[in-house]
């Protein structure tokens, strides 16, 4: 049984890592929740704007957005309360880090790419 995964600032372009992920976590058996504005569909799933307009549990929050974004949404990603984060390279942000640590939330700096393909994730 897969888990539940938000791809914090999932993209429609093949060639970018956060597009990369949506489909390997598809291929993988997870159940993939796009996250990015402007977007109604990317890779057949269904997108949703923001992170409030999540519905239910999400076990994993992958993180493809730096530090500036990551900062204006530090309070959705707290009330999402997702299992964990996985900061992707060049997400990586103290401030964000320890208010998930504040928070009792699980987080690691990660390549969700390279999590599933050594069997990590």
């Amino acid at each position: 049984m897969g888990e539940r995964v938000a791809v914090l600032g999932a993209s429609h372009k093949p060639e970018r890592y956060s597009n990369q992920a949506v489909r390997m976590l598809k291929e993988y058996g997870h159940t993939v929740v796009p996250v990015t504005p402007g977007r109604k569909v990317i890779e057949d799933l269904p997108v949703v704007p923001d992170l409030g307009s999540i519905e239910g549990r999400i076990d994993t929050l992958t993180m493809y957005v730096g530090p500036e974004r990551s900062a204006q949404l530090q309070e959705a990603i707290l009330a999402l309360k997702p299992g964990r984060v996985i900061l992707n390279p060049g997400t990586e942000s103290p401030d964000l880090e320890q208010a998930l640590s504040d928070a009792g939330i699980p987080w690691q700096h990660a390549c969700t790419l390279v999590m599933l393909r050594t069997g990590q994730f």
